[in-house]
């Protein structure tokens, strides 16, 4: 296992993230915990000494089986990380309450690292209103009382949202979790947060190395032009092998489902293998092709929105459902990634009137796009 320096603590770069553990009968809340302490037990055998849960994980069940299986570890084995569920700005007056609750479901008297959850459009006033609902001194009073051993914070929300809660409050922040991939570094702002968190010297954690699972296969032509470059890497692989081209990286999670899944991936993070130059060239071209092939060709110019009967932002909805049509998958699309967006602004409003369509210079097919991303927004 490869293991990085932060403060002095020897943290393994790959981290178990228990977002997607394995389950029974695919319902979510029913945690297989059996093999929970198999993949525990194997991780824990060949190196990994951090673990990441969160407050909403399998329907609110993943803090508890996670304490459950790490209490049969001494406490000083492993480094534990947990969230304040502000992603639902309505768990945020409740804080204090649901911190206690926290530590409660996972066994344990204080938290290694602890995080803002998911800071966004929807909650990042919530955040930083510490006079009106006082969570930002009460987290940083439970770092001073040794609860809270490093604070930090993860974000999905574009540029400007990093950089506002960074100017706010990121004299107070010791690590960011980002979300980083080989799609994502140019396509979703990775890149220009990456450069911004580096102005603050503030340590990189990364989620989504293969995007919720999309880039463990990728399509055969693309496959290909990996397999030619490196021959023996896998493709989730070069995922991973992405991710370690950046040494401001400290922890990578990987959210592994079942014992194969585990195996592998920490076989990968036995050895550190940077791309180097011509492989990166041709891995972000890779991207750029599959991003021509398998999203929309919106230049933003913004004809249909002249034209829409409902005033829908359509070039912004547009950019949306690129955002999470890679990979050629079904994509579901989270309801607070619309952002402060008005119920009658959703895709849903669309009437199919195809007004848009008759001047979409691109001759993009908007009506069904905006049928597409209806059925894929989840709450």
């Amino acid at each position: 296992m490869i293991y990085k320096n932060f403060k002095g603590l020897k943290l393994s770069a790959l981290g178990l993230g228990a977002m997607r553990l394995p389950v029974i009968d695919g319902k979510a809340g029913q945690i297989d915990e059996d093999a929970v302490r198999e993949m525990v037990a194997y991780s824990m055998d060949h190196g990994i000494n951090y673990y990441d849960t969160a407050w909403g994980y399998h329907e609110e069940r993943s803090e508890i089986v996670i304490g459950k299986t790490l209490k049969e570890y001494p406490r000083e084995s492993f480094y534990l990380a947990d969230k304040m569920p502000g992603y639902d700005p309505t768990n945020i007056p409740k804080g204090r309450e649901i911190f206690e609750r926290q530590l409660e479901k996972c066994q344990v008297d204080y938290f290694d690292f602890y995080l803002f959850h998911n800071v966004n459009p929807i909650n990042i006033d919530a955040y930083l209103d510490d006079a009106g609902n006082g969570l930002y001194s009460y987290l940083m009073e439970q770092k001073k009382n040794g609860r809270i051993r490093h604070l930090g914070f993860s974000v999905h929300g574009d540029y400007d949202i990093t950089k506002r809660f960074l100017e706010a409050c990121g004299e107070d922040m010791e690590f960011c979790q980002v979300q980083l991939n080989w799609v994502d570094y140019e396509f979703q702002e990775a890149k220009r947060k990456l450069e911004l968190l580096k102005e603050y010297e503030i340590p990189v954690w990364v989620m989504e190395p293969l995007r919720g699972g999309r880039l463990a296969t990728v399509p055969e032509k693309y496959a290909k032009q990996l397999k030619k470059m490196r021959p023996d890497e896998t493709i989730p692989g070069w995922g991973f092998r992405f991710v370690q081209t950046f040494p401001e990286v400290c922890v990578t999670l990987s959210g592994m489902s079942d014992m194969d899944q585990l195996k592998n991936t920490i076989e990968i993070f036995t050895t550190e293998q940077p791309l180097n130059g011509q492989e990166w060239d041709m891995l972000l071209e890779v991207a750029d092709e599959m991003q021509n092939d398998m999203t929309v060709p919106c230049t933003a110019c913004r004809y249909c929105t002249s034209y829409c009967p409902q005033k829908l932002d359509i070039p912004t909805l547009l950019k949306l459902y690129n955002d999470n049509a890679l990979t050629g998958k079904a994509i579901s699309i989270p309801l607070w990634m619309f952002g402060p967006t008005p119920e009658d602004k959703l895709p849903s409003a669309c009437i199919g009137c195809r007004s848009c369509e008759a001047v979409c210079p691109q001759e993009i097919k908007i009506s069904e796009v905006m049928a597409r991303m209806a059925d894929a927004i989840e709450p």
